[in-house]
């Protein structure tokens, strides 16, 4: 059985680093910007030799799975139709100096992806890629055993789904730590320790467990419990 076509959403800093890690790894790599594919072919073609520049509707359409790159805020503008029964992988994060202030976004009793979930209904969203900086996304690949090899933390609500995002994840060269279900993947956001952290599969387990005595941990316990406790009208 060949790779899959491996699509990105979003030809900023993540997405043309996963796009050279993954087009180095031997996927076809079918990557998109904002605007014409013409605005961004020098970039990928300096950035990430052998991937594709085209369009965002090709990149939905002929990709076996996509990674959404963009900000986050613009999660609505992806072809939602053409994304229907496709594993999408969540690389997003919030950032209101970028997505401007969205209360909704910043919502400790939600995750992103499941809001990401939400609007993508019929698409398979894992939370992937989102929480290493992209310098140790681009100079931290190491072969499998290596001993400073460093891991990214996935999260979903379907184990097939997560194997297959595993697999990316090792085939740009680090280890996987599964954290749960995208409600669990608030520990890979903005506000966790975890966040911006370049971590060992051991030391990022050690972080995940640690999340609900956190500071941030704790403000989505409570956000939740009260949220859990409100009366349904």
């Amino acid at each position: 059985m060949s790779d899959p076509t491996i699509g990105i959403l979003g030809a900023g800093k993540v997405g043309t680093v996963l796009a050279r890690l993954l087009t180095s790894a031997g996927y076809r790599v079918l990557i998109a910007g904002s605007g014409a594919p013409s605005r961004i072919e020098l970039i990928v073609t300096v950035l990430a030799p052998g991937a594709v520049a085209t369009t965002a509707e090709v990149v939905a359409h002929e990709s076996d799975i996509v990674i959404l790159a963009l900000p986050l805020g613009k999660y609505q503008s992806v072809p939602r139709r053409l994304l229907e029964g496709k594993l999408v992988v969540d690389a997003m994060n919030y950032w209101w100096e970028v997505d401007g202030i969205r209360d909704e976004l910043d919502d400790p009793r939600t995750s992103t992806s499941e809001i990401v979930q939400g609007f993508l209904a019929t698409s398979r969203v894992v939370k992937a890629f989102n929480h290493m900086g992209y310098h140790d996304l681009d100079e931290g690949p190491r072969p499998a055993g290596h001993p400073d090899r460093k891991a990214l933390g996935i999260a979903g609500n379907n184990d097939d789904d997560l194997a297959a995002v595993a697999q990316l994840v090792d085939a740009t060269g680090f280890d996987t730590v599964v954290v749960g279900s995208l409600w669990d993947s608030i520990s890979l956001q903005p506000g966790s320790l975890q966040f911006g952290a370049n971590l060992t599969a051991d030391a990022l387990r050690t972080a995940i467990s640690d999340f609900p005595a956190t500071d941030r941990g704790h403000a989505v316990a409570v956000a939740r419990a009260h949220a859990d406790a409100e009366p349904v009208h």
